[in-house]
This record gives structure tokens, C-alpha cells and sequence, in this order.
């Protein structure tokens, strides 16, 4: 199952966070819609993300909830028909939430960075560094070390949880005042 070290972080300067990514990787980003719609599973997390009518993820992955770099393993499978696949996972598992987010996405060496604007929640980064199967967690945590401090983050400015349970505890929050 292949892996990922991951990080995340609340942006409060997006326009820099932006520059600095672009100075980085050596241009302009790839700009892509995202829906991911989040399933009941026992043991790990299961989201479709639907990129467009023929096209789509569904995407298993396990990780801890804290809030520093952390491994997240993950298997995918892609589809053309998105839309029937979203169904039968809500009709037999039933849903959790969906997220909605406009994602820049910057190459930088091995590490995915993504620039998320989260509809409901704000501005995002998150850092992905892509293992090499004979690479080490320690070898990834290094990495976003690096890039947090490229990148000007502050440990204050890191969040544990998944998108989908900040949008669920918000909605909760709301529905308790």
C-alpha cells in the first residue's frame, strides 16, 4: 500500500503561501474542482472524489488525527462513471459529508503541494511527500520540515483533523447554538 507523509495548515496569508509555492516548484499551479464525498467505513476513511461527470477516485486511506506530519496509507481506484459508483456507496454504506474545494496544486520535487480553498472553511495548505518505497517516514518528515519552513508555517498554524470532520464539527457546533 503506498504512502504519503502529510501535513496541514491554516492560512491566514494565502497570497504569500501562493508566491512562495510558485518561486518553488517553477510555475503556475494546476487548478482543479474537487467534490469528495465521504462514506461510512469501520476502520478507515473512504471518499469518492468526483473531479467531473466521467471522472473519478475512490480513495481508502488511514491515518492518525494529530496535527504534524503524520503517514497516511492509501489505495486508489479510478472510475468514468462517478456518479453510479457515488450511489451504490451512499445507498449501501451511507454517506458522512462532502467536502467542496478549489485545490492549486504545485509540483515540488516528490511532495504534492496543495493551496485548498475549503467552501466552508477557508484556506488551506497541505503538504503530500510521495514515498519512494525505499525511502524512510523519517526521510518525509524531514522534507516538510523543510517546506514548512519554506513556507513560513507556524506549529500553531497546524491542523489534525480531516477536512470532513472540521465541516462536521462546525455543522455540529451550529446546530448546538
Amino acid at each position: 500500500m503506498p504512502t504519503n507523509m502529510e501535513v496541514k495548515a491554516i492560512l491566514s496569508d494565502t497570497l504569500t503561501v501562493e508566491a512562495t509555492a510558485i518561486r518553488l516548484s517553477g510555475g503556475d499551479p494546476e487548478v482543479i474542482q474537487q467534490v469528495d464525498i465521504f462514506f461510512r467505513s469501520g476502520l478507515a476513511r473512504l471518499k469518492l472524489r468526483i473531479f467531473g461527470p466521467t471522472l473519478g477516485e475512490l480513495i481508502r486511506y488511514q491515518r492518525a488525527d494529530r496535527p504534524d506530519a503524520r503517514a497516511s496509507h492509501y489505495s486508489i481506484a479510478r472510475t468514468s462513471d462517478p456518479h453510479v459508483l457515488c450511489d451504490i456507496l451512499s445507498e449501501t454504506l451511507g454517506t458522512v459529508g462532502t467536502v467542496k474545494k478549489t485545490r492549486r496544486l504545485f509540483l515540488i520535487g516528490q511532495t504534492r503541494v496543495h493551496l485548498d480553498h475549503v467552501e466552508g472553511l477557508g484556506d488551506f495548505l497541505e503538504l503530500e511527500v510521495v514515498l519512494r518505497p525505499e525511502q524512510s517516514e523519517v526521510e518525509g518528515h524531514r522534507i516538510i520540515s523543510g517546506l514548512l519552513s519554506d513556507f513560513g508555517i507556524h506549529p500553531a498554524q497546524l491542523v489534525a483533523e480531516a477536512y470532513i470532520d472540521l465541516l462536521c464539527s462546525k455543522t455540529s457546533l451550529r446546530l448546538l447554538l
